[in-house]
C-alpha cells in the first residue's frame, strides 16, 4: 500500500516536472520533426531524463559526502532553486525560460535536460534520498509515477492543447507555480531551522 511519503514525493516531482506548463514548448519542438520521428524522439528524451534522475537518486548520498555538503545546505539550496522555478512558472512562459527550438532533432538538450531533468528536479531527488535514504524504493516509485504521468501527457500533447485550450493550460501552469512556491518556502525554512537548531 502506498504511504503518505510516496504521495508527497510524487506530487512534488510532478510539480517540478511541470508537464502542463511544458506542453507548449514540447509541442513547438516536436512540430519541427517529421511525424514518424516524434514519438521515438519523445520516448528517448524522457528515458534519458529518467535515467539521469535515477542516477542522482541512487548516488545522492555518496555525492553529497564526496563534495562535503550537509543536509541543511542542500535543503536551503533546493528551496531557493525551486522558488526561482516557481516564480518563473508564475510570471513567464516556458518558451521564455528555455528558448525556442532551431529545427534540429533534440538530443538530450533541451527536452531531457534541462526541461525534465533540470536543476530543480536534480536537487529534489538528491534531497529526498539524503533526508530519508531508507525509503529509496519509495522515492524511486514516486519518480517513476511522475515520469509516467508526464510521458502520457507529452504523448497526448497536441490533443490536450486542442481540447483544453492554451489559456487553460497557462492557468494550470500558474496554479502549479503557486503550489510549488509554498513547497519551496517550506523546504527553505526547514533547512534554516535544521541548521540553526543544530
Amino acid at each position: 500500500m502506498l504511504n503518505n511519503d510516496f504521495w508527497s514525493a510524487f506530487v512534488l516531482l510532478l510539480l517540478i516536472l511541470d508537464p502542463f506548463g511544458n506542453l507548449p514548448f514540447f509541442i513547438a519542438i516536436m512540430r519541427q520533426l517529421p511525424e514518424s520521428r516524434r514519438i521515438p524522439v519523445a520516448l528517448r528524451e524522457i528515458g534519458i531524463a529518467y535515467v539521469v534522475l535515477l542516477m542522482f537518486m541512487w548516488g545522492g548520498k555518496g555525492f553529497l559526502g564526496l563534495i562535503g555538503l550537509s543536509q541543511p545546505s542542500l535543503e536551503v539550496a533546493g528551496g531557493v532553486i525551486l522558488l526561482l522555478v516557481a516564480i518563473k512558472m508564475i510570471f513567464s512562459t516556458t518558451s521564455e525560460i528555455f528558448g525556442g527550438g532551431d529545427g534540429r532533432e533534440p538530443m538530450i538538450f533541451p527536452l531531457a535536460i534541462p526541461l525534465l531533468a533540470g536543476p530543480s528536479a536534480l536537487a529534489a531527488v538528491l534531497l529526498l534520498t539524503s533526508r530519508q535514504p531508507g525509503q529509496l524504493w519509495t522515492w524511486v516509485a514516486a519518480l517513476t509515477g511522475a515520469i509516467v504521468v508526464t510521458s502520457s501527457l507529452f504523448l497526448m500533447a497536441e490533443t490536450l492543447l486542442k481540447w483544453v485550450g492554451d489559456s487553460v493550460m497557462r492557468a494550470g501552469e500558474k496554479l502549479m507555480g503557486l503550489i510549488l512556491t509554498a513547497i519551496a518556502v517550506n523546504m527553505l525554512l526547514g533547512g534554516l531551522r535544521t541548521y540553526f537548531l543544530a
